[in-house]
């Protein structure tokens, strides 16, 4: 069974106290320190929407009035739709959906088992097995296909996921004009323009900021184009401890909120009303190396906190969970992303993207952790459902009936719970005994997961769009799948 939209909120790190401090910290920020922006075109609009704006330092300050002024536009509830009504993903409250991310460099292959660069191909096939896979709700890219020219490589990554699934696709784009060759291409399989910005299938991340408090002019062109159609947009800003921000989780928190505060802002300046995803990706680093840790609990941690400060602010979050800094799907992986994707899960993590498939410090992926992840993610929305507790779930009458010193084996509602949703049952978890494991070959859930991913795969079509929707798109656009 699907559970998207669960409900979160059950675990918070950060006292109200603490949220608010870290939330005026942020602020003063803004209005002191500022952000770096080299665009003279938005120097010029920032200045025409009431920021204070430096042009020997190129640094722009917003005042907590102008932030809380545009914040009051952005849209509290938004929905991400998929192409078929059951694959609508409601992101208000602290409802949860989980789904895959972007944008590994690598891959394991399916069959040799060997890290490879991704193909196009990849990117189709992934989309096919996320279809199949019940707990993973949405589809984010999660690989760069390597043959396909840089030019063509949004629309191609857009196409390709397209064709294996119906739930929502996410990715990013390398400029405006590629924002609207995927519009365009998505309103031939919608049926019209219309159609697809009433019931926008896509959805567009950006990494606008880069980390700490610099506007990336290229990206930020992205996101006023994807604006302009009010089609729903992540903002993804990626600090690291002690790096690209503070070293502790709180001074790395206060940096990431008003680096999202001024997205917000400058997002709303550009439309008001366009729904925007609050998108903190905060992480941890090796103090050792310095390296990013995508795996750490202290990264899970600054996930929690910023789904607190989201919450702060009444605005959906996109929010980040469940990868691994190992390099196969192996005990470490299976611990890592089962650790925050509970923890994040718990804390009302509206749009949890990693949730599947990543491995590497995000540098790769493996079909067969998409297929492990998936019953992590089930076990995950296990516990956010909770402990039903009625008439019959209290089992006070058959409690009588079975008494002191006996057992609950043959009673009817041994036999309803045992076929209920009572408990989850994982698709390639083992729960056998020995000798029946042994008698299916003895394998290990990577191996189990590995069969998994190959009979999606052959149970898949080859292209959910229609033969007329192809053509049509082929005819308009360089594909090269």
């Amino acid at each position: 069974m699907k559970y998207p939209g669960l409900q979160g909120g059950q675990l918070e790190l950060l006292s109200e106290e603490e949220v608010e401090r870290i939330h005026g910290a942020a602020l003063k920020v803004l209005a002191e320190v500022g952000v770096q922006v080299d665009s003279e075109r938005y120097l010029n609009l920032l200045h025409d929407k009431g920021a204070e704006v430096d042009r020997e330092e190129n640094r722009v300050r917003l005042s907590g009035d102008l932030v809380r002024k545009y914040l009051e536009a952005v849209p509290s509830e938004i929905v991400l739709h998929g192409r078929k009504e059951a694959y609508d993903l409601d992101l208000a409250d602290r409802k949860v959906h989980f789904g895959t991310g972007g944008e590994a460099v690598n891959i394991l292959d399916l069959d040799s088992e060997e890290t490879r660069s991704p193909v196009l191909e990849d990117q189709a096939k992934l989309a096919c097995l996320v279809e199949g896979l019940e707990n993973v709700h949405f589809y984010q890219a999660p690989v760069v296909p390597t043959d396909v020219p840089e030019e063509d490589l949004s629309l191609n990554s857009f196409y390709a996921s397209l064709t294996g699934t119906y739930k929502n696709v996410q990715a990013p784009a390398t400029d405006p004009d590629k924002v609207e060759k995927i519009v365009e291409m998505a309103a031939i399989i919608a049926g019209g323009r219309d159609k697809l910005l009433e019931r926008p299938f896509i959805s567009f991340v950006t990494s606008w900021m880069v980390s700490p408090l610099r506007l990336d002019d290229e990206t930020t062109a992205v996101l006023e184009k994807v604006t302009d159609y009010g089609i729903p947009v992540a903002l993804s800003s990626a600090p690291v401890t002690g790096s690209t921000a503070p070293a502790s989780l709180a001074g790395l928190l206060v940096q990431v909120h008003a680096e999202e505060l001024f997205g917000l802002t400058l997002s709303q300046m550009f439309n008001q009303g366009t729904p925007v995803l609050y998108g903190p990706v905060p992480a941890a680093a090796n103090m050792r190396n310095m390296a990013y840790l995508a795996g750490a609990p202290e990264t899970g941690m600054m996930n929690v906190g910023a789904v607190q400060l989201a919450n702060f602010l009444d605005v959906p979050i996109y929010s980040d969970a469940g990868e691994t800094d190992t390099k196969i799907p192996d005990t470490q992986a299976g611990i890592e992303a089962a650790f925050n994707i509970l923890q994040v899960a718990l804390a009302g993590g509206n749009y949890i993207h990693h949730a599947a498939g990543m491995m590497e410090s995000m540098l790769s992926v493996a079909y067969e952790k998409f297929v492990i992840d998936n019953d992590v993610i089930g076990m995950a929305t296990r516990v956010l459902r909770g402990i039903e507790v009625d008439e019959e779930s209290l089992a006070l009458e058959v409690i009588e009936n079975v008494g002191p010193g006996e057992n609950f084996l043959t009673e009817k509602h041994t036999i309803k719970q045992s076929r209920s949703e009572e408990f989850y049952h994982p698709r390639v978890f083992d729960r056998e005994d020995v000798q029946a494991w042994r008698e299916e070959g003895s394998k290990n859930t990577r191996e189990r997961a590995r069969e998994r991913a190959r009979e999606i795969l052959e149970n898949s079509p080859q292209n959910l769009l229609s033969e007329e929707v192809d053509r049509e798109i082929r005819r308009r656009f360089e594909i090269y799948l």
